[in-house]
């Protein structure tokens, strides 16, 4: 189950999903389970940046070197460089730094991280006016299934804090050998929106479109002067369908994260002159990473 939580604070302070790797003769829970601290190394590659289901106009592809350490006592750390690796532009988009505290206990796991972020000036990502968040997550271990409850607050530049919660439910399976791991799962998100007002209202989106206009999927509006409807109103973001697959070799991981989201609750976005309803549609997409693990 510890595993599975630093899974999901990887997943819910939106970094790659990388997994701990494993000798050949111990399971992954084997490994975070024993007496010791190690370091994690990671390269992974996300084809758009996709939050809550929602992404901007243009895909953002990024690649993510990272590297961990995680203490014996529970304690981790984490820094990331996110580089846009797309044909509109290039560079180190993202810089992400994250720490926190998992605990296990029986069938019981659960934590809280922190991470803050730091954009590129020019960033159009759809999470670009978050400057931090904090999260907390708390898991049971059913056998058949696994549960996970998180509750996370983004805070916003020039706006309010976002709070959103989340419920992941899911089933490992392993290979007769435990050296493959499958691990499907499906989330349900619900929040506010301020990050998206945000999004919208960035001088940096209207200035990459051109002339101020934001493209809402039905229509365009004037990006400096949006409001969305009822923006503070606690709805239902996104239900998330997930099928990860691990192989683990000595201490080696190899991830694929095929991923969909179905966004929902489409937005309502006002401006003085136009009134548009966001036209949501199912997203697909995908993360590949290569990790390696070694003792401290």
């Amino acid at each position: 189950m510890k595993i599975r939580l630093i899974l999901n604070f990887f997943l819910f302070s939106i970094i790659p999903i990388v997994l701990i790797g494993q000798d050949p003769v111990k399971t992954t829970n084997d490994i975070v389970n024993e007496d010791f601290s190690y370091f994690l190394a990671d390269v992974s590659y996300v084809n758009d940046y996709v939050f809550m289901g929602r992404r901007d106009s243009i895909a953002a592809p990024y690649l993510f070197p990272s590297l961990g350490y995680y203490n014996k006592s529970g304690f981790f750390a984490d820094a990331s460089l996110s580089f846009l690796t797309g044909s509109q532009a290039s560079g180190v988009d993202l810089i992400l730094f994250s720490a926190g505290y998992i605990f296990n206990s029986n069938n019981f796991s659960g934590g809280i991280s922190g991470t803050a972020y730091f954009f590129n000036a020019e960033s159009n990502n759809v999470m670009s006016s978050v400057t931090g968040s904090l999260t907390g997550i708390v898991g049971y271990d059913f056998g058949m299934l696994e549960t996970t409850l998180s509750l996370s607050s983004y805070f916003n530049d020039g706006s309010s804090t976002d709070f959103i919660t989340g419920l992941m439910i899911n089933r490992i399976f392993y290979t007769k050998n435990k050296n493959l791991m499958i691990n499907p799962s499906i989330s349900l998100y619900a929040g506010t929106q301020y990050f998206y007002q945000q999004y919208y209202n960035s001088s940096r989106l209207g200035n990459r479109k051109g002339k101020g206009m934001a493209n809402t999927g039905s229509g365009t509006v004037d990006s400096n002067m949006i409001n969305i409807e009822q923006v503070q109103k606690f709805n239902v973001l996104n239900m998330e369908i997930e099928i990860p697959l691990h192989y683990n070799f000595k201490h080696f991981i190899f991830s694929f994260y095929p991923m969909m989201a179905f966004p929902q609750s489409s937005a309502t976005i006002i401006n003085e002159d136009t009134i548009v309803t966001e036209d949501l549609k199912p997203v697909f997409y995908w993360s590949a990473g290569i990790s390696y693990w070694f003792k401290s």
